[in-house]
């Protein structure tokens, strides 16, 4: 007696729809909304020296972001299908340029973002529990000529952190989206708490009113931004403002 297998034709395999809107917006919202937005800010002030350029930074991201999500959001509904940039990339130009792009997600742009936002939770982690510190060593470095390896404890959380996320997203979708929610509906709260926070603070402490009397005003050790030039200078103003675009749209 031979027992039949039934197989699901493969071209009528789809991708399962499991995600909700608010599934969906986390997403976005989580890969919009990381670690850059609580570090850079303090880079791009030293860049451009007072809170008004601060702002305007900020404003003119914010308006370039915009721009990129209608294009994306054309793009999409004009190619509803998986893959993303590698897809528009494709048929806008060629299949080289999807393949090139594939690749180089994954080995360079995807896999480098992976590992600086892990450094960055170590390094933040570091504040909270002083023996996550890239000073303390689990593995002494190992010197081959002119490098070495080691393994620190800020880099054994890191890799420990992407392993952990790495082996959530194998467990299926329900668990990965479950992770992404907890996680960007952390981040929201915390730009929020972080906001009211600044905001008490600065009116009971005058820093507020500090900061709008000199809103414009040039202070503090203002950043070199090459050749240089400072924002001291209206020339290294605008290099300054257009070097902060770098680090402002990295975090957006």
């Amino acid at each position: 007696m031979t027992s039949a297998i039934t197989e699901t034709p493969v071209a009528n395999q789809k991708l399962v729809r499991g995600l909700g809107l608010l599934d969906s917006t986390m997403l976005v919202a989580g890969s919009m909304i990381g670690s850059g937005i609580f570090i850079v800010s303090s880079i791009i002030a030293r860049q451009v020296g007072s809170p008004g350029w601060l702002l305007v930074v900020w404003i003119v991201t914010g308006l370039l972001t915009l721009t990129a999500a209608l294009s994306y959001g054309e793009l999409a509904a004009m190619m509803p299908k998986a893959g993303g940039q590698y897809v528009y990339l494709r048929e806008a130009f060629s299949p080289l340029w999807g393949f090139l792009y594939g690749w180089t997600l994954f080995l360079v742009i995807q896999t480098g973002t992976i590992a600086a936002v892990a450094v960055g939770f170590a390094r933040y982690m570091g504040v909270l529990v002083p023996w996550v510190s890239e000073s303390n060593y689990l593995i002494a470095p190992i010197r081959f000529g002119g490098y070495a390896v080691s393994l620190s404890t800020a880099q054994f959380v890191g890799l420990a952190l992407i392993g952990f996320l790495t082996y959530t997203n194998t467990r299926g979708l329900e668990v990965g989206k479950l992770i992404q929610n907890v996680f960007t509906t952390a981040k929201t709260g915390a730009l929020i708490g972080l906001i009211v926070l600044g905001i008490i603070v600065g009116l009971r402490s005058g820093a507020g009113a500090e900061n709008f009397q000199h809103f414009w005003t040039l202070r503090g050790n203002l950043q070199d931004v090459g050749a240089g030039l400072t924002a001291a200078t209206a020339f290294g103003l605008f290099v300054g403002i257009c070097v902060a675009q770098t680090n402002s749209l990295f975090s957006a």
